[in-house]
C-alpha cells in the first residue's frame, strides 16, 4: 500500500470519528463526508443532525404543521440556492426525500417562493427541515458577499488629506518594492467596514434593514445620544507579520473624546447581525480600520477584501506585496483629518452612487 494511500485512508477514518460540528440556530449537527463525485466544481456533502437535536424531538426552531394527510414545513430559501437542495440530476432531493420519508416541493429556477416539506410523520418532516438547513448553510458561507455594513470616511477634508497622504508617499516612497499609485484606494470610496453580508433575494435585504432600524431603537440612539460621532482619522497600520511584505495598510479610527461608543456601536450591531444569521462571526470585536493602501488594487481598482478566509477563493496567490517599512516609518501619525459620523450604511458591493460612495440598501441614521 502506499504512503499516499494509507494516509488518505486515516483521514477518512478521522473524519468519522471526529466529523466537522455546524452550528446552527443554537443547535450544533454534525457533517458527515461522503465519498461522491462533485458536480460543477460544488461539493455534495451527506448531513446528519447530531445527537440531541430537533431530529428525533419536537423543534421550536421553525414551525411544522399537522395537514389532513400529515405534516408540511414551509421555509424560504433564496432561489440561488435550490440548485444545492436538487442536486444533480436531482439525486441530493432524491435522497433526502427516500432518507426522510418525505416530499420536497421546490420552485422553479429563478423564481423566488417557499420551499414545502410534507410527509407522513413529524419526525421525518424536520429531519428534512434540519439537514436541508445544514446543506444550505454549507453552501451560503462559499457565496461571496453582496452586502457590507460600512460609515463612510469620504468628507470632502478627509479627501484632500487622503490624496496628500498618497502623493507624500509616492514622493518619498516610490523606490521602496511594490509601492506605486495603483495601490490606493479611491478617496470617494473611503469608509470602514463593520461586517460583510450575503444578501441573496429582495428578502433578506429588507431583513438586513429591518435588523437595522432595531438596533437603532435598541441600543444605538442611547450610546450615541442622538447626535454623530466625532471621530479622528490619524496614523497608519498593517496586520500582517512583516511590514516587508504588506498587502493591505490601514488608516486608524479614534473617537476625539476618547471613550469607545463607536467601538461599541460597532461590535453590538455586529453581534445582533450574527445572531439573526445574517453575518458569519469573524472576530472577537471589530477592528475600526480604514483601508487606504491595498495589493489587490493593482489589477482591479474595485477589488474589496473579505477578511473571512471561509468564503470564496484566496486572491493573495495573485498579490505583489510592497515594502511598507518607510511608509508606516513616516507616516506612523499622519492626521487625515476629523469627520462627524452620522449613519451606518448597508453598502451594496461593486457599486457607486452619484457620490461616488458604494450605492446604499438601507441606512441607520444616529
Amino acid at each position: 500500500m502506499s504512503l499516499r494511500a494509507s494516509s488518505t485512508r486515516r483521514r477518512s477514518r478521522m473524519d468519522i470519528l471526529r466529523p466537522t460540528l455546524i452550528r446552527i440556530g443554537g443547535r450544533v449537527y454534525r457533517k458527515n463526508v461522503i465519498q461522491e463525485q462533485a458536480y460543477q466544481h460544488e461539493e455534495e456533502d451527506d448531513f446528519c443532525a447530531g445527537p440531541g437535536d430537533c431530529a428525533d424531538e419536537p423543534c421550536d426552531a421553525f414551525v411544522v404543521e399537522e395537514t389532513e394527510k400529515g405534516f408540511q414545513c414551509r421555509m424560504e430559501v433564496p432561489s440561488l440556492l435550490y440548485k444545492y437542495i436538487i442536486g444533480k440530476k436531482g439525486e441530493t432531493k432524491k435522497k433526502l426525500e427516500t432518507e426522510t420519508r418525505t416530499s420536497i416541493s421546490i420552485p422553479k429556477l429563478g423564481v423566488e417562493g417557499e420551499i414545502v416539506i410534507t410527509g407522513q410523520h413529524r419526525s421525518g418532516v424536520i429531519s428534512a427541515r434540519t439537514r436541508i438547513d445544514v446543506l444550505l448553510d454549507s453552501f451560503r458561507k462559499k457565496q461571496p458577499f453582496t452586502h457590507f455594513l460600512s460609515l463612510a470616511l469620504n468628507q470632502p477634508t478627509i479627501q484632500e488629506k487622503f490624496l496628500q497622504f498618497k502623493e507624500e508617499v509616492l514622493e518619498k516612497c516610490s523606490k521602496d518594492h511594490g509601492v506605486s499609485s495603483s495601490l490606493f484606494q479611491n478617496p470617494a470610496k473611503l469608509h470602514l467596514t463593520l461586517g460583510t453580508l450575503v444578501l441573496l433575494n429582495e428578502q433578506e435585504i429588507q431583513k438586513a434593514c429591518d435588523l437595522l432600524q432595531q438596533c437603532k431603537e435598541d441600543f444605538v440612539d442611547q450610546i450615541a445620544g442622538g447626535k454623530p460621532l466625532t471621530v479622528e482619522v490619524v496614523g497608519v497600520e498593517y496586520m500582517n507579520d512583516d511590514p516587508a511584505m504588506t498587502d493591505i495598510l490601514y488608516a486608524k479610527v479614534r473617537m476625539k473624546d476618547g471613550s469607545d461608543r463607536l467601538q461599541v456601536i460597532a461590535d453590538q450591531l455586529v453581534e445582533r447581525f450574527v445572531a439573526s444569521g445574517l453575518m458569519l462571526k469573524e472576530w472577537d470585536r471589530v477592528k475600526l480600520h480604514a483601508t487606504v493602501m491595498n495589493t489587490l488594487f493593482r489589477k482591479d481598482p474595485s477589488a474589496e477584501e473579505r477578511n473571512n478566509t471561509m468564503t470564496g477563493k484566496s486572491s493573495f496567490k495573485e498579490r505583489e506585496s510592497f515594502n511598507g517599512r518607510n511608509i508606516l516609518k513616516l507616516f506612523e501619525n499622519f492626521y487625515f483629518g476629523e469627520v462627524q459620523l452620522d449613519s451606518v450604511q448597508l453598502s451594496q458591493r461593486f457599486s457607486s452612487d452619484a457620490s461616488g460612495y458604494y450605492a446604499t440598501s438601507g441606512q441607520l441614521v444616529f
